[in-house]
């Protein structure tokens, strides 16, 4: 199996035991947070151009 499939399905395990702990301890405040982040990393990630500008998010 390739290297990506074994993160990939890692990765999915990983979100699915997150959002099962969001709905056994009822804590969906948590799920926007780690949802944006996300997204940062994608962001980031994928388009080195955008880097200089994260810095002003924070």
């Amino acid at each position: 199996m390739a290297p990506i499939m074994r993160f990939l399905r890692h990765l999915g395990r990983l979100l699915a035991e997150f959002f099962e702990f969001a709905w056994h301890n009822k804590a969906w405040w948590i799920v926007p947070i780690i949802i944006v982040l996300l997204l940062l990393t994608l962001l980031i990630a994928t388009t080195t151009s955008v880097a200089p500008f994260i810095y002003t998010l924070f």
